[in-house]
This record gives structure tokens, C-alpha cells and sequence, in this order.
């Protein structure tokens, strides 16, 4: 008898819940089409409820959360809500309480979809950012001294630990051998300015990459890798990184790719619970308008179904997506899609249900 995964779905704020409509109608259809069984369980967490009870993310969540097999998030963040408060509540909040220590983001180019890069195509644009996920500047280690006045200090640290660098190392490199593509591996750092931390970075790649002797080890600084993914991303195959250089070279590795319309991301502690989500946040400016771009949400389930062991449905959504991109849709912008949100998701759904087998 199959297993029932247990999966979470936060709509959240703007058009998250827009989006994550059509990847949950995607996800039924597969599980139609391949027996894929799951079991949505719908939670609230978002601007409106915290404007209505002042409540963003209770600790009895969190230990529902942790029991679950995946969490579906459409996006956090609403204009009526001062900055921060949402996203370090709920969005940090899970990241370090359910220790999800990876960030995944594919960054992959489909046929029929523009890049603004001259001259490069499918071909050119393909690999994988791994960004440890609960560390460097995000820990929120720091203060203010004189807050207000002339003589104001602001201190933000990066905090790395050896276990915490390690087991993201560790797990760049499993996932480069069994990507099976160039088995390539870069470390994107800057040892030659923060000389403490990438000191760390760098020592512990090259320990941990003396047991996977399969493995090309490469090294660049940061705005190295900010270059070559514009003028040469064939280049990379894995990259590994920290907290926030994964943050600023992802949203490069997003418009390379065609745009925030059809990246998406996973958070995932490997021993546990991951998270799966588009990466263009809540744009409340299209809500409710059928014009935003569902495809970064449905591909989100894609990485979800792949994250779960069900690679036949995982592949069955990306040929789906792949189909629609080169045939059905003129940008991946929203607005310019050449048609809405919904029938985009209906046309996905309708080409996992015709597929033949």
C-alpha cells in the first residue's frame, strides 16, 4: 500500500494563495495520473491573520509542522504589515526552528523561454545553488549601541560553525555525485577579505572533499561568480555557499533562468521536514488579478515530489511545464504571460492528465 505524505500548504500573503491554488490542482492531477497520495493540511500563518489576532507563528505549530512530511508555501509578506516582522516570525522562524539548513535553487533554462543573456540557451543554463540556510548574517547576532543618535553602532556578525558549514559542504557533494552531470563543485566565497569565516568555508571543503575523490573541486569569490553566471554559466554544475551570497547570486541565478515567474526554491533539513516555495514573494500589486505567473509555484511541487522519493511525479510536472513554456506562453512576467494565472495551471494540469504513459 502507498504511503500518504502529509503535507502542509501556508497560502500566506498576496498572490500566494493564487498560486499555490494552481500547484496544489497540478499536484491532484498527478496524484490522478500516478497514484501519488498526499494529504493537504491548510494553516492560515500570514499578514491577515496577524492584522486580525496579532499572532504570526504559535510554538504548538511548529511541533505540528515538524511531524509533517513537507510544507507548501505560496509566500509571506503584506503591505499592511511593517517589514520584518512577518518574515522573521514566521519565514526565519521555521527555517531555524525546524533546522532547515539547505537552500536549494535550481537554476535551469527551458526551451522557449527568454534569457536576457546574448547567445546563451538550454544548453548553456543548468545548475544547482546549495546555500546553507541557518547561519552566516542571518542569525540575527549583533545590536545597536546609541540607537537614534550621532554616535549610532550597528552591528551585524556572521556567525559559522564548523558542524553547520560542514553539513552543508557534505551535502553539495552528494548531491553534485548523484546530479551526475560535471561533477563540479564551486565554493563561492571571499577569502581574500573575510578572512575568518571563509577561512572556515575553504579548510572544511577541502577536508570534506577528500571523500569524493569523483568530485572536481573549484573555487571563486563571490563577485567572480556574479560575472561567470552572466557572461559564462555553463561554467557551474553545483554551487555551495553561504547564507548570504546565496541570497544575492539565487536571484541572479532567477532571471537568468527567465525570471521569478518560474524559480523555485527548497528549504530542507535532510534528516527531516523541508519547506518548498516560489522565490518572487507576495506581490500584492497583481492580487487578485489572474495575472501572476503560477509556474514557480507548480515547479515548488515539482522539487517537493522529487525531495519525497517520487521522482516518476516529480517528472511528469517538469515535462508538463517544459510542454506549456515552449507552446502556450509568450514571458514569464506577470501580465505578459499571453494568458492567467488559472489557465495556466489548467493547462499543466490538462497535459499531466493527457500524457500517455
Amino acid at each position: 500500500m502507498s504511503k500518504t505524505y502529509q503535507i502542509g500548504v501556508i497560502p500566506g500573503d498576496g498572490t500566494g494563495p493564487e498560486v499555490i491554488a494552481e500547484g496544489l490542482k497540478v499536484l491532484n492531477a498527478v496524484s490522478e495520473k500516478t497514484g501519488t497520495k498526499y494529504n493537504f493540511i491548510h494553516y492560515d500563518f500570514g499578514g491577515e491573520r496577524y492584522l486580525r489576532s496579532g499572532e504570526t507563528l504559535p510554538d504548538s505549530a511548529i511541533n505540528e509542522l515538524r511531524q509533517l512530511d513537507a510544507i507548501y508555501l505560496g509566500a509571506i509578506g503584506h503591505p499592511e504589515v511593517k517589514p520584518g516582522i512577518l518574515e522573521k516570525e514566521i519565514l526565519l522562524n521555521m527555517r531555524f526552528s525546524l533546522d532547515l539548513y539547505i537552500n536549494l535553487r535550481p537554476v535551469k533554462l527551458y526551451p522557449g523561454v527568454d534569457t536576457p543573456l546574448k547567445d546563451k540557451g538550454p544548453e548553456h543554463i543548468d545548475f544547482v545553488v546549495v546555500r546553507e540556510n541557518t547561519e552566516g548574517l542571518y542569525t540575527g547576532s549583533g545590536g545597536f549601541l546609541k540607537k537614534g543618535t550621532s554616535d549610532e553602532i550597528a552591528i551585524q556578525e556572521s556567525i559559522n560553525t564548523r558542524k553547520g558549514v560542514e553539513r552543508c559542504l557534505r551535502f553539495a557533494f552528494e548531491y553534485c555525485r548523484k546530479r551526475n552531470k560535471d561533477k563540479k563543485l564551486t565554493l563561492c566565497g571571499k577569502t581574500n577579505v573575510l578572512t575568518y569565516a571563509f577561512d572556515l568555508w575553504e579548510r572544511a571543503f577541502h577536508q570534506v572533499g577528500q571523500e569524493y575523490p569523483g568530485i572536481e573541486k573549484d573555487y571563486a569569490h563571490v563577485d567572480a561568480v556574479c560575472m561567470w553566471m552572466v557572461k559564462n554559466p555553463e561554467w557551474f554544475d553545483v554551487i555551495v555557499t553561504d547564507n548570504i551570497f546565496g541570497d544575492i547570486i539565487t536571484d541572479i541565478g532567477a532571471i537568468i533562468q527567465g525570471g521569478m515567474g518560474i524559480a523555485a526554491g527548497g528549504n530542507i533539513n535532510p534528516e527531516g521536514t523541508a519547506m518548498f516555495e516560489p522565490i518572487g514573494g507576495s506581490a500584492p500589486k497583481y492580487t487578485g488579478k489572474n495575472v501572476i505567473n503560477p509556474l514557480a509555484a507548480i515547479m515548488a511541487g515539482h522539487m517537493m515530489l522529487n525531495n519525497l522519493g517520487e521522482a516518476e511525479a516529480a517528472d511528469l510536472i517538469e515535462r508538463a511545464v517544459m510542454a506549456i513554456v515552449k507552446d502556450n506562453m509568450k514571458s514569464m512576467d506577470a501580465g505578459r504571460m499571453g494568458t492567467g494565472t488559472s489557465e495556466v495551471g489548467d493547462l499543466v494540469t490538462k497535459y499531466v492528465l493527457d500524457e500517455k504513459k
